[in-house]
């Protein structure tokens, strides 16, 4: 019998036409679910935890809470380049279509969660990682099936497009997150099941193969240590972030240090493996590739600053801002999704302008300019004041925005141009994982910066201020000793801070009315943390410029800009140029 996928062949008919806007619209709502359930449960979190009746700030419990957030990042980092190679090897669209039921399979037991406390928390934990698998299969794959069925001078448009799609569901989760789980935890889950059926039957319907396949053999060994490799220094990193001993956070543990130096050991083998065997897993020779290797540094920076600052603005916003203005608490998290709309409305405005643009004008100057507005972004949000005017707030982090839109799908079809066809899948699942483990690793650097900034201040402040209300000293030095930790997990999750940390001692019930009221109000924490919190923006926002910045060096040096009409040598040039030791000089966006 004649295997369909190997009889239909690139085409540039009517109907070939028709099939390129297919696979934008069936890969667009793909990476939009993908990065949507990335962010979702961010919001979400304190209603999925009061769902499973499990306080996640309870001692030994934080692994749950950062499991829930880092897991399904972790699983997406690892596992892209891997489904990106099995897709060039048997098929883009069908391990694409699988990814879809994999991910919308995931998404049922997820919502049907049958037990409580730790062991609920695990069950949810696990199918995230399943359903991480399903969502790096389909963006591993997404941006190769596009690159495969739009020409070139359309390619910067449509991964433009796609590419607004995934970060835009990124931003967007945070506003669903707080919608739907003010409704039902579960409901979190549920939106992915009549979305993820439709699409999943609709792309095995109408998905085929336009690219090459380029057959071969897995490897297993490069596989292994690139997959352990890297995960190792990922759970270093959800492990520093935990208190060790009398530590405030746990990087002084052996067992980071042991994750870290064993997971660069195994990378380090896995750049000699795929050295040496016949049918790598990754190209390294991609690496010589101008446009591909620092097209991926500048992801990479700029994945690393955008990651931790959604972070840090939300525990801004609901820690401080929103309880100074009148807001309660446990309404924090929706309101907080709320009022980091101008930010999502940035980027979905900027993104297919700029991916449009950039199949005419080039990528470098869209890219280059988009990363110097994001450094200068943080860089007025850096001198911000902590109770700040709403309004400039706002202008900040639509420029945030914009810039995050400029840079990315000029970036995207920079590094996808860049590649020969056959290598589009591989290219496609390393461009993720820089973008992945960015998000991940930044996760991680942002909070550990800002926990380090509390540190120096916040237990004195915190001490003083109890006492100041009636607290017993003793009772007060106890709290103002806790790990800043818990101040910053207890306020992104709508929990007063304060009362969260003075309850097990049971001091509240022996203070008056009037103290109890002072130190469980809007204003008390607010004000008590507004000093230390200041310090620790200073330097994450700080660090966000630099890396903004460093981003745009390496984007400049992808090559020089030139518009579609000037000669680019094809993929397959630039690669036997790269691994004859030439010189790509190729003027590429």
């Amino acid at each position: 019998m004649t295997d369909p996928l190997k009889t239909r062949g690139p085409r540039r008919a009517a109907g070939d036409d028709r099939y390129k806007w297919t696979a934008l619209t069936n890969t667009t709502a793909a990476v939009f679910m993908s990065a949507l359930d990335g962010s979702i449960v961010l919001i979400a979190l304190p209603a999925i935890f009061r769902g499973v009746h499990l306080d996640p700030l309870a001692p030994g419990n934080i692994a749950y809470l950062l499991w829930m957030i880092m897991g399904y990042r972790l699983v997406q980092a690892v596992l892209v380049v891997t489904v990106g190679r099995l897709g060039d090897m048997y098929g883009r669209v069908r391990i694409y279509n699988s990814g879809f039921a994999v991910f919308t399979f995931a998404s049922v037991l997820l919502s049907f969660d049958p037990f409580d406390g730790g062991h609920g928390a695990m069950w949810l934990i696990a199918w995230r990682v399943v359903q991480a698998v399903g969502g790096s299969m389909l963006t591993a794959n997404s941006a190769a099936i596009l690159t495969d069925a739009f020409p070139e001078e359309q390619r910067g448009f449509a991964l433009g497009i796609n590419q607004v799609a995934g970060l835009g569901g990124m931003f967007i989760g945070l506003v669903a997150g707080g919608l739907l789980s003010a409704w039902d935890w579960r409901a979190v889950f549920w939106v992915n099941v009549p979305v993820g059926v439709f699409f999943t039957l609709w792309a095995y319907r109408t998905l085929r193969e336009t690219g090459k396949r380029g057959g071969g053999r897995i490897d297993w060994w490069g596989n292994i240590t690139f997959a352990v490799g890297l995960s190792a220094v990922l759970i270093a990193v959800t492990f520093g972030l935990q208190p060790y001993g009398g530590h405030t956070m746990g990087w002084s543990n052996p067992l980071v240090d042991v994750l870290i130096a064993g997971g660069l050991v195994l990378l380090a083998a896995f750049v000699v493996i795929e050295n040496r065997v016949v049918a790598p897993m990754i190209q390294l020779s991609l690496f010589r590739l101008r446009a591909f290797t620092f097209g991926n540094l500048a992801g990479l920076a700029i994945s690393i600053g955008r990651g931790g600052m959604q972070f840090v603005l939300i525990i801004w916003l609901q820690g401080i801002w929103l309880p100074l203005h009148g807001y309660d608490y446990g309404d924090t998290p929706l309101w907080a999704g709320i009022f980091m709309l101008p930010l999502t409305a940035g980027f979905l405005a900027a993104g297919p302008v700029s991916g449009y643009l950039s199949d005419r004008l080039g990528s470098r100057g869209l890219a280059t300019g988009g990363a110097l507005l994001f450094g200068a972004s943080f860089l007025g949000l850096m001198v911000l004041p902590i109770d700040f005017s709403y309004w400039i707030f706002a202008v900040l982090i639509a420029v945030n925005g914009i810039a995050s839109g400029m840079f990315a799908s000029p970036n995207s079809s920079s590094i996808m141009g860049s590649v020969p066809a056959k290598l589009r899948g591989v290219a496609s699942g390393m461009r993720a994982t820089f973008q992945n483990s960015g998000t991940a690793i930044s996760i991680g650097v942002f909070f550990s910066l800002m926990i380090a900034g509390l540190a120096s201040s916040l237990p004195h402040t915190l001490t003083s201020g109890l006492q100041q209300q009636g607290v017993p000293a003793h009772v007060a030095a106890q709290v103002g000793g806790l790990p800043p930790v818990s101040s910053l997990f207890a306020a992104q999750l709508g929990v007063n801070p304060v009362q969260h940390l003075l309850q097990p001692s049971g001091t509240l019930t022996h203070l008056t009315a009037a103290q109890q009221h002072a130190l469980t109000g809007r204003e008390f924490f607010p004000n008590l943390i507004s000093g230390p919190f200041h310090s620790g923006l200073v330097i994450v926002f700080a660090f966000g410029a630099a890396l903004a910045f460093l981003a745009a060096i390496a984007s400049l040096l992808r090559g020089a800009a030139t518009g579609p009409a000037a000669r680019t040598p094809g993929p397959q040039e630039a690669v036997t140029r790269a691994a004859a030791g030439r010189p790509d000089r190729s003027p590429r966006g």
